[in-house]
């Protein structure tokens, strides 16, 4: 028998779904977005990487700096954090400034690099460039090539921009690789394939057997990433901004492998994907709150994800 509700059932249930929609709302827009910040541990163990070589690294991906989601307060709030976690190194994933459709008023790029020039490790801030420093700079696309914004900004601060570069750097006199790649979409509109990244010209820099570090703002590259690559590290998808159970509705696969967030391995590869800090399209994030990542490379560590110590 077939049991109808009441009209008072029936408006108590339809006042109880508003107010959990009103209340899921206010939490992806407001509390999780701009007041939440998580740490993100990873310690993986990783092919070809040289025995007692310990390095802890901080990551720090898709920035998106505007108003009102990530104003300037934000990101100093971020650099207070990471610098407390003491890296060795700490590098910059991309996507610097905020596109329009999230923005009520633009940061300049300046006063972002002025506070971000704020982060500190004994092994130096590293950079590469995202699609947004590239799709936001209406001169660059004009004239398909850069310097962009992002970057001038950046280097004046001290901070350099890798594109198709690698450096070599030493941690208690054993050597490991940075290499940082050019942006895979730089370009609008979205069909025009011309990237910026050159994969086998920037390994081919490599001069020793030394662990390398890949940065990659994209992660689609990362299944045509050859083995001699120890890790390869990624932003772009901000965990895919709404994430529940673990899965995001709009995941991007590649060869059958979901790299929207977190430690991907592949053939024996490795890749993790920042969830990143800013927003993009909708001002929304649940179920992947802003996170800065620390690789405790060589460690043993397992991985952890707690909420970042606010100042003292």
């Amino acid at each position: 028998m077939l049991i109808l509700p009441t009209r008072r059932q029936f408006l108590t249930g339809i006042g109880a779904s508003t107010s959990l929609v009103a209340a899921t709302g206010a939490y992806g827009f407001v509390i999780e977005p701009r007041h939440r910040l998580v740490v993100t541990r990873y310690a993986p163990s990783l092919p070809g990487w040289t025995e007692g070589l310990t390095l802890r690294v901080a990551v720090l991906a898709d920035f998106h700096v505007g108003e009102p989601t990530m104003p300037l307060d934000r990101i100093a709030e971020i650099v207070d954090a990471t610098n407390r976690l003491e890296p060795d190194l700490i590098l910059l994933l991309g996507d610097y400034p905020s596109g329009p459709s999230v923005t009520t008023r633009k940061v300049p790029l300046v006063e972002f690099a002025r506070v971000i020039g704020g982060l500190r490790a004994p092994l130096g801030v590293h950079a590469v460039l995202g699609n947004h420093d590239w799709w936001d700079d209406e001169v660059a696309q004009a004239r398909r090539r850069g310097p962009v914004e992002s970057q001038r900004a950046l280097e004046a601060r001290g901070i350099p921009v890798m594109e198709n570069t690698v450096i070599r750097l030493e941690k208690d006199g054993r050597p490991f690789w940075i290499a940082g790649l050019g942006d895979q979409e730089p370009f609008l509109p979205r069909g025009d394939r011309r990237g910026r990244d050159d994969l086998p010209g920037t390994l081919a820099q490599v001069t020793d057997e030394a662990p390398i570090l890949l940065m990659a703002h994209e992660p689609y590259i990362f299944p045509t990433v050859p083995g001699r690559v120890s890790l390869t590290l990624s932003g772009h998808t901000h965990g895919g901004q709404v994430r529940i159970f673990g899965l995001s509705p709009l995941s991007p696969f590649a060869r059958g492998k979901d790299l929207t967030y977190g430690h991907v391995v592949h053939g024996g590869r490795h890749m993790i994907v920042s969830g990143g800090f800013g927003v993009s399209r909708v001002p929304i994030r649940i179920g992947v709150p802003p996170e800065i990542v620390l690789l405790e490379l060589g460690s043993v560590a397992p991985p952890t994800s707690v909420e970042a110590a606010p100042p003292a």
